[in-house]
C-alpha cells in the first residue's frame, strides 16, 4: 500500500450558505466551481478547483468552524494576494515566521482557518 497524494480537502459549512461559499472561494480566491455529481448535489455544499487543488465544502447540520486544523495553500505573489484580500474585506493575520516561507492566515465566511504561504525570497 502506498499513499500517493491528497486528492482534495474537505471543509464543513453551515446549511444553506452556498452563495457565500461561491462568493468567497470563486469570487475572492479565484477557484472555479466544479459541478458535484448528481447523487451528492442534493446534500448541498459546493466544490471548487484550480488545477490539481480541489476544495470540497460539505454541509454539516451542527456546524463548528475549524479554527486550528486547516488547509495551507501555496500561492504565487503573496503580497498581491494579501492586498486583494484586504480590498475584498477579508481579515488577514500574520503569524510567526515559518522557516523558508512567508505566510498569513485568513478565515472563510464560515470561520474555517486557511493558511496561505509562499517560499520566502
Amino acid at each position: 500500500m502506498t499513499l500517493l497524494a491528497i486528492d482534495h480537502i474537505q471543509l464543513a459549512m453551515p446549511p444553506g450558505r452556498e452563495p457565500e461559499a461561491r462568493a468567497f472561494y470563486s469570487g475572492i480566491l479565484g477557484l472555479s466551481e466544479v459541478a458535484k455529481p448528481e447523487n451528492l448535489a442534493k446534500r448541498g455544499g459546493a466544490w471548487f478547483a484550480a488545477g490539481d487543488l480541489k476544495v470540497h465544502l460539505g454541509v454539516e447540520q451542527n456546524f463548528v468552524p475549524a479554527r486550528k486544523a486547516h488547509p495551507a495553500f501555496r500561492v504565487a505573489n503573496l503580497p498581491a494576494l494579501v492586498e486583494h484580500l484586504k480590498a475584498s474585506g477579508v481579515d488577514v493575520t500574520t503569524d510567526e515566521p515559518l522557516p523558508g516561507y512567508d505566510r498569513v492566515y485568513i478565515a472563510d465566511p464560515f470561520g474555517n482557518r486557511i493558511e496561505l504561504l509562499q517560499p520566502a525570497g
